[in-house]
């Protein structure tokens, strides 16, 4: 009679994505003037560039990070880290 062993991997959990979609998307949304969405995913170009945008235009520019920040609240979990976490997308 053989005897089966239960599946182990029970202990050994699979580490879980971390996905920054809210709070990117909450940034993007309140605070994207000043590019502290960009600086959260780790675009620091973007970010860079996004304050430049917003000095440039006297804060005219801050319509992209607001339809930014619809766009991360929009899409899936899933979409949005291969998108941005994995694919590292800069730009919407």
């Amino acid at each position: 009679m053989e005897v089966t062993r239960p599946n182990e991997d029970w202990n050994n959990p699979k580490p879980q994505q971390e996905n920054k979609k809210v709070v990117a998307g909450i940034f993007a949304l309140l605070l994207g003037s000043l590019g502290i969405h960009k600086f959260y995913l780790g675009y620091t170009t973007e970010g860079i560039i996004q304050i430049v945008i917003s000095i440039v235009t006297c804060g005219i520019g801050g319509i992209i990070p607001f339809v930014e920040g619809i766009l991360y609240l929009v899409k899936s979990d899933e979409e949005f880290y291969q998108t941005y976490q994995v694919g590292k997308k800069g730009w919407f």
